[in-house]
């Protein structure tokens, strides 16, 4: 899989332990996020993950900053995203498979390194099980004529 990853600051480390991950596993990384862990705005290290995932250039996306929600809004701002944040790898399994999460945000101040990793591998390894979920993933976009 081709999978991109985004990080700030708060997320160097945990990048770092992923992206080695990611490649251990055979997948082909693209790693937007910052080396550092000097300040630094999240969105720039967000949007490409997220242009990369809503334009097939990437399978699946993972973002990571201190809270995670800065990050998670941000890539939900774009129109063919599903972020998801996530604490535990329950919450990552049914965002895949009842949400069909095309993007993991991982809470770097709240969440282990250890557990941030099980997240990904069951992010990873969760299939969609569409039917009655495909309808509700239907209506998330804005312009759906929903009423």
């Amino acid at each position: 899989m081709k999978i991109s990853i985004g990080n700030d600051h708060a997320g160097t480390s945990y990048k770092r332990l992923i992206h080695n991950k990611l490649e251990e596993l055979g997948h082909e990384v693209t790693n937007y996020g910052t080396n550092s862990e000097e300040s630094v705005d999240y969105p720039d290290f967000v949007h490409p993950v997220a242009n990369d995932v809503e334009n097939n250039r990437a399978d699946l996306g993972v973002i990571i900053c201190g809270s995670g929600n800065g990050a998670n809004m941000t890539a939900n701002k774009h129109q063919g995203i599903r972020s998801a944040l996530c604490w535990n790898t329950e919450i990552a399994e049914l965002a895949r498979s009842h949400n069909n999460a095309n993007i993991l945000s991982i809470p770097a101040r709240f969440v282990s390194e250890e557990l941030a990793v099980d997240m990904l591998i069951t992010f990873l390894n969760t299939e969609f099980e569409g039917g009655r979920h495909q309808k509700r993933i239907d209506k998330i976009p804005a312009n759906n004529n929903c009423s």
